[in-house]
Order: structure tokens, then sequence, then C-alpha cells
């Protein structure tokens, strides 16, 4: 959830079972900046900084995470038109995964070909490979399901093939209130990245079948940022 995901946050609900933090998501270029302040116009909440400051600030944030909790796996979730910002936050002290945002939908975004656009880019795979071979951190991509004129499982094949260590996917299906867990499955067996799920964990049963497709793991953002969230993750 863009603007809330921040490190003072993250400290207060990591003892609650989690073992991977993630901050973000954050704009690293001109045209990532610009379009988050037009999200932030229009009344959305959005991480607001400076290109002179968002890499300093990203190093605070994973600083004090990590001063508390150092144990857990700190991940940043960013944004940019070009492999090289996102290489830069790579190299971060102590930072565990950078994730690259192929995920969002809020047209601003979309309109300068990142977030879920960036399923269509031709380079993708070699956008990809750009991070991967010249970080210092493992790599994660978070990508939206079923996303229109995008077959979702050969997106995970060239994220698979990339060279990406997670593969986090948003298991939306329009129309449908729940996850698209015969895709999740689909995507398991057939890929050998590991494998996060996100999308309606929200409850003991649909964690459950979150699992059953044979997930590494699962991510929750709206259940744990509402407060509703009413079962112990570490019980999975």
């Amino acid at each position: 959830m863009a603007g809330i995901t921040n490190s003072e946050f993250l400290n207060k609900v990591i003892p609650y079972g989690f073992d991977v933090a993630t901050l973000g998501g954050y704009s690293l270029d001109a045209p990532t900046i610009e379009a988050s302040k037009k999200i932030i116009a229009r009344g959305r909440k959005e991480f607001d900084f400076h290109l002179d400051e968002i890499f300093s600030h990203i190093e605070s944030e994973v600083a004090s995470i990590k001063k508390i909790h150092s144990d857990v796996k700190v991940s940043a979730n960013v944004r940019a038109t070009t492999p090289q910002p996102i290489i830069e936050v790579g190299k971060i002290k102590d930072l565990d995964i950078v994730e690259i945002n192929c995920h969002c939908r809020q047209n601003e975004i979309l309109d300068i070909g990142c977030g879920q656009e960036m399923l269509k880019r031709q380079d993708l795979g070699d956008f990809i490979s750009q991070v991967v071979d010249h970080v210092d951190c493992e790599v994660s991509v978070k990508i939206r399901a079923n996303v229109d004129g995008v077959n979702t499982l050969d997106i995970a094949h060239i994220i698979d093939d990339a060279g990406a260590d997670y593969l986090h996917v948003d298991a939306m299906k329009k129309g449908v209130f729940d996850a698209d867990y015969n895709l999740l499955r689909e995507i398991c067996n057939n890929v050998k990245i590991k494998v996060i799920g996100n999308n309606s964990v929200n409850s003991i049963s649909n964690t459950q079948k979150m699992i059953e497709t044979g997930v590494n793991g699962f991510s929750i953002a709206r259940g744990v940022i509402s407060g509703n969230l009413d079962f112990d993750i570490s019980n999975f």
C-alpha cells in the first residue's frame, strides 16, 4: 500500500510473524516521481520524495528496520523507467531484496510505461537481467496477474529465465473477489523461481488455499494495514 509501508509501520507489525518486510513502492527517476506527484494531487497517498533524496531515504528506512529486526529480510519495491536507478537501490547497505514493480495500475504510472504496463515491454527479460547482474542483493519482480493482453504464465517464464530470485504475484482476476488460485498453481508447476502469492490473504481459509497452490510464501498488505487480520501469521 503506497505511502503506508514505511519503517515505523513495519517495525510494529514484523513481530506478528513476518520474515520479510517490504518498503515502498518508491518512484526512483524523474518520470515516475512526476507521476507520483500527479497521484498525490488527486488525493491518493503516495511516497513523495525528490530525486536527490529518495536513495538516502530508502537507506535510512532499511537501517531503521535492521536496527530492531536484524534477522528479518528487508525488501524495497521500486519503480523506474530504466534499470539503472533500481540497480542503485540494489546496492544499498543491508537491503536484502530489491523488488521491481510490474504491478501498479495507477493511470499516471501506466502512462509512462511503468507498473503493470512493464509486462508488455519486449525487453522485459533484459531489463530484469540487467538488475540481477549488477545488484548486491536478491531480486524480486512483483506482477499483476490477468492483465489484458498479457499471458501471465509467459511472463512468469520470462522472469524466471532472467534470473530473478522471486516472482511476487498479485493473483487478481477481474470480476472475482478472491485470488486466482488456479493460475498460481499453474505458475508454481511450471517455473523454478520462488513464487510469492498475494491477494485475498485475509483469513485462515484463504491463506490455506494460497499455500495449497504450491507457493513458497505469501504476502499481506491490506489485511494488516486495516487491522482486520484475525489470525497469527507464524502458524503457517
